[in-house]
C-alpha cells in the first residue's frame, strides 16, 4: 500500500513539475511579446492557458484520489497536502505570466515599456524562467537543499523590483501616468512569479523533511 502511494505522489509531482515548466515557458514567451510588442507571441500565450487549467485540474484529481484510496497519515499526508499547495502557486504562475500578455496585447502595436527599463524586464524574465525551471527540478528530485536555493534569484528577483521604482520615482521621467502604471503593474507580476517559484521550494522542504526551511538549515 505504501509502495502504491509514494508511486502515485511520484506521478504527482511529475505533474507539478510538468506545470511549472509550462508556467516558465508562458512567462518567456510573455516576456518576449512584452519586449517585442509581438501580438502574436502575446495570443499564443492567453490561448495556451487553457493547458494549465486542464493540468490544474488533474494534478487536484490525483491529490483527491490519493487522499480518498490511500488514506495517508502523518508524513505521508503531509505529501498530500502540500501537494495541494502547490498546484495553486503553479497555476497563479500561470496567471501572473497571462497578465503579462495581456498587457503586451492591450498596448499593442506600441511596446508597453519605455526603452529605459527593457534591460530589468528582460533580466526579471530571464530570473523568473529560472526559477520555474529550478521549481520543478527540486519536486522531481525532492531535494531540500536545492529547494532552499531558490530564494537567492528570488533576493535577485526583489533587488530587480526595487531598482525599478528608483526609474520610475527620476524626475527625468517623461513618459506619463500610464506607462508608469504599467511598470508598476508588470514589476508586481514578476515579482509574484518568485515568489510563488520560492513557495514550492518552501513546500518541497517540507514534503521531504517536515521541518520548514529555516528548521531545516539550522539542522543541516
Amino acid at each position: 500500500m505504501r509502495t502504491a502511494y509514494h508511486e502515485q505522489l511520484d506521478a504527482l509531482n511529475t505533474i507539478l513539475g510538468d506545470m511549472c515548466e509550462l508556467a516558465g515557458a508562458a512567462m518567456s514567451r510573455a516576456t518576449q511579446a512584452l519586449l517585442q510588442a509581438d501580438l502574436s507571441v502575446a495570443e499564443s500565450v492567453i490561448t495556451d492557458n487553457d493547458r494549465m487549467s486542464e493540468m490544474s485540474a488533474r494534478a487536484e484529481e490525483q491529490a483527491f484520489a490519493l487522499l480518498a484510496l490511500q488514506a495517508p497519515v502523518a508524513g505521508d499526508l503531509r505529501g498530500v497536502v502540500s501537494a495541494f499547495q502547490i498546484v495553486a502557486d503553479v497555476d497563479r504562475m500561470g496567471a501572473l505570466a497571462l497578465h503579462v500578455a495581456k498587457v503586451a496585447r492591450r498596448r499593442h502595436p506600441a511596446k508597453a515599456l519605455p526603452e529605459e527599463v527593457n534591460g530589468y524586464f528582460a533580466e526579471m524574465g530571464r530570473l523568473a524562467v529560472k526559477l520555474a525551471h529550478n521549481a520543478r527540478e527540486v519536486l522531481e528530485t525532492q531535494d531540500p537543499e536545492a529547494a532552499v536555493h531558490l530564494q537567492e534569484d528570488d533576493d535577485a528577483m526583489d533587488d530587480l523590483h526595487r531598482h525599478l521604482f528608483t526609474v520610475l520615482m527620476d524626475r527625468e521621467w517623461s513618459h506619463g501616468v500610464a506607462a508608469a502604471v504599467d511598470v508598476t503593474l508588470l514589476g508586481r507580476y514578476y515579482e509574484r512569479f518568485a515568489d510563488h517559484a520560492v513557495l514550492i521550494g518552501r513546500r518541497v522542504v517540507f514534503q521531504a523533511t517536515g521541518k520548514t526551511p529555516e528548521q531545516f538549515q539550522q539542522v543541516s
